[in-house]
């Protein structure tokens, strides 16, 4: 594979911490120039990861090292075909949750606007260093920087339950990290002498031979280590993060934070122990296990919430756990459901977040139970609700029947009869606690509320638009999966 030095990954990391000093310069007396910073970063953010892709379609790398620490230990940066697609659909989405930002903490007047979107701009920063990462140490430092980035952002509100929900996401991510991953790495490199992510792994033969059950012990800290992933018992954190603003929550659990956990269980999977060394020594077992364990459990525990932004964590940190087994099924179709399943989830589940965002802003409602009638005073947001909700059940034209498709191949090209009843429960569960939301605010007489009469409900327009775009485009990759599908293959070949 051709190697291309360039800085490009470097200044798609640095661009939104340049545009964190222009937002806090700006402040709170000129808030449209303040907003145009996040916008343009974005955007400039993008179009550099774009402007990588048709080298890495091509085949080829772009590195970049910064500093040389030691003998296989560096912060170096990788573009591959792992990282583009992850960049891809994050910094897309960041332009998009921009937009929506401004149109949810507008009309609510949100105190300390500037530290939210100062916060936001380096946490996409963080979660473009774990995209870019050529080694586990460089992702190390990027992944724990990201947690430590967004607890301002979960406690935005400042409420006694949004401190304690912002302290159990900290103790959550960095206790896994501090306890699991720090122990996981130190080995590695014991064990491997570098750190450096490569194709088919980078244990030596001697330590695959000599170590098969430290190897598979050493899977298990990773695969807790990195909590985000939120694989039970370790998921705790999530739902505790929904005290956070909708637009941080839909960030933070659709696009960065969740999915830098994913992304580095998959990236461990395929680019440290490879899937012939996990194969042989039977850890991919322990990943299915616990995937499918929370896969049922979570999609279980969402029915029974009322809270619409709890059941979506919960049907969160189910809709992962897709992704966790699909890489750790090791056959071709299961990995490229597992990939494809990033960027999938990450546009059907925005949306959902998104919804439940502009339903708070217009109606001020937050329990499912409240939402009967709904879907009459605002159309544009339960379109785009029932249409994520078919994406995350995985009917036919959305893309979430594609990842569904290719897991439910995975399963039979690896004969498991338990995978195959997991992933049909799933669904059936998912249609379960998804259509009731749907019938209810089409098809219920709206209750009256007197508080606030469903005459006065109004759309907001900037709320409308980001979120019904991300639907769309959520239908598109159902119709047009070739792209992603590309890049998968290119990531398991």
């Amino acid at each position: 594979m051709e190697k291309i030095t360039s800085i490009t990954p470097l200044l798609t990391i640095a661009v939104s911490v340049a545009a964190t000093f222009l937002i806090i310069l700006t402040g709170q007396k000129r808030p449209n120039l303040r907003e145009f910073w996040s916008v343009a970063a974005g955007v400039v953010k993008f179009l550099l990861v774009a402007s990588m892709v048709p080298a890495v379609l091509d085949g080829k790398t772009i590195e970049y090292t910064l500093f040389h620490l030691m003998p296989g230990i560096d912060i170096k940066f990788r573009a591959d075909a792992f990282g583009i697609l992850f960049a891809l659909g994050a910094s897309f989405l960041w332009i998009v949750t921009t937009f929506y930002s401004i149109g949810y903490m507008r009309p609510l007047n949100e105190h300390s606007q500037t530290r939210y979107f100062s916060c936001f701009a380096i946490a996409l920063s963080t979660t473009m260093g774990v995209a870019f990462s050529a080694n586990l140490f460089t992702l190390f430092l990027f992944y724990e920087g990201l947690t430590i980035i967004t607890y301002p952002l979960v406690s935005h509100k400042e409420l006694p339950e949004s401190k304690v929900g912002a302290r159990k996401y900290a103790i959550y991510l960095l206790g896994a990290a501090k306890a699991f991953l720090v122990a996981a790495i130190i080995l590695t490199y014991n064990l491997a002498g570098t750190l450096e992510f490569t194709k088919g792994g980078l244990f030596p033969d001697a330590a695959k031979a000599a170590h098969p059950v430290l190897i598979s012990v050493l899977f298990l800290l990773y695969l807790f280590g990195f909590a985000k992933c939120a694989v039970m018992p370790l998921h705790g954190w999530l739902p505790a993060a929904m005290v956070a603003p909708t637009p941080v929550s839909a960030l933070l659990h659709a696009v960065a934070v969740v999915k830098t956990g994913v992304f580095s269980v998959l990236r461990v999977i395929f680019f440290v122990f490879g899937t012939d060394l996990l194969k042989n020594i039977g850890a991919d077992n322990y990943a299915i296990f616990f995937a499918s364990f929370t896969i049922v459990m979570a999609s279980v525990i969402a029915i029974s919430r009322d809270n619409l932004k709890a059941r979506l964590a919960y049907s969160t940190i189910s809709q992962l756990s897709y992704i966790v087994l699909g890489g750790a099924l090791l056959t071709t179709s299961g990995m490229i459901g597992g990939i494809i399943h990033i960027t999938n989830h990450a546009f059907a589940k925005i949306t959902l977040f998104f919804c439940a965002g502009s339903i708070y802003v217009s109606a001020h409602k937050t329990e499912i139970s409240q939402l009967s009638g709904i879907g009459r005073k605002m159309p544009w947001t339960m379109a785009a609700f029932a249409i994520g909700a078919l994406g995350m059940i995985g009917v036919p034209s959305a893309g979430g029947f594609i990842t569904k498709w290719y897991l439910l191949v995975g399963a039979l090209e690896r004969e498991s009869l338990t995978v195959l009843m997991v992933l049909l429960i799933s669904t059936m569960l998912n249609a379960s606690y998804f259509v009731p939301i749907v019938y209810k605010a089409f098809f219920e007489k709206a209750e009256d509320d007197h508080h606030h009469h469903h005459e006065e409900i109004k759309e907001n327009p900037m709320l409308v638009a980001p979120l019904f775009l991300c639907a769309v485009i959520s239908v598109i990759l159902g119709f047009y999966p070739d792209l992603i599908i590309n890049f998968a293959n290119l990531i398991i070949k």
